[in-house]
């Protein structure tokens, strides 16, 4: 989502959002990192998938999560739930539109931090690693906002070494990445952005959430045409299973047995 193809809008309505008054907002002072990370330019606690009109993305996001995400969470509703990478809140939002009442969204960027605030998302700023440092058996579930590859295999596994820990038991961790097994953008995924130190497919990725520590893995598509208002939607739905059909008969021919070929890959997981 890099490069923006969350470009169709939803017609879905907004959903409203009221609780108890939050914190002040924190000022929009970058942090000073106590753990550099690997990326230069786009750190993998801090969300960069934001449209430029980052309002009109409460609402695309909205159906976008709903649809690819909201089948793998808990029916209970007070889980407690940790979005990492939260950015200006979209997953955040969701969450607390579906009903859930225990959600925290954190973010290294405090000026991203401040558009959830003034929605009154319960987002605040901290860094990744070590928010998550210390933690023990505290969450029934741990959402990446960001993509996995903005970090590199050793910072992978420890993202979700610590996301293990930080979990309960049962707990789910779920993550997404750039599948490196689409041939039509998986080369330049990993080309176009010097922050993408990799790309994932559905079977590397298991390697990456077993060395971690993580088990009972699955591994879904993540669907880009989810606006069901939209007619157009339905064309680029019907195009792209027409395309990933093709190439996963490619892929059969030189004996390679790759099911998802979407552009980015879904994964869930259980301490």
């Amino acid at each position: 989502m890099h490069e923006e193809e969350i470009t169709i809008n939803s017609e879905t309505e907004q959903a409203e959002h009221e609780g108890e008054e939050l914190q002040p907002a924190p000022s929009a002072e970058p942090l000073n990192r106590t753990i550099e990370l690997s990326a230069k330019l786009e750190p993998f606690d801090s969300y960069w998938q934001a449209p430029d009109n980052r309002e009109a993305g409460y609402k695309s996001f909205f159906q976008y999560y709903k649809h690819n995400y909201l089948a793998h969470l808990p029916q209970d509703k007070t889980a407690k739930l940790l979005v990492i990478s939260c950015g200006p809140g979209y997953l955040v939002n969701m969450l607390e539109g579906q009903g859930y009442e225990n959600v925290l969204g954190i973010d290294s960027d405090a000026e991203k931090i401040s558009f959830a605030r003034k929605r009154k998302l319960n987002c605040m700023q901290f860094e990744c690693f070590p928010f998550l440092e210390g933690k023990h058996d505290e969450y029934d579930v741990i959402i990446a906002e960001q993509e996995l590859n903005h970090l590199t295999l050793n910072e992978m596994i420890s993202f979700v070494t610590l996301s293990r820990e930080s979990l309960r038991q049962g707990g789910r961790l779920i993550v997404y990445t750039l599948n490196g097994a689409n041939p039509l953008v998986g080369s330049e995924n990993l080309s176009h952005n010097i922050d993408h130190f990799n790309t994932l497919t559905e079977y590397s990725v298991k390697q990456v959430l077993s060395l971690g520590g993580m088990k009972n893995i699955q591994v879904f598509p993540l669907k880009l045409y989810v606006f069901w208002k939209n007619p157009m939607n339905y064309v680029g739905l019907l195009a792209t299973m027409v395309i990933e059909l093709f190439f996963r008969a490619c892929f059969a021919l030189y004996g390679k047995k790759v099911k998802i070929l979407t552009k980015k890959l879904l994964a869930v997981c259980e301490k």
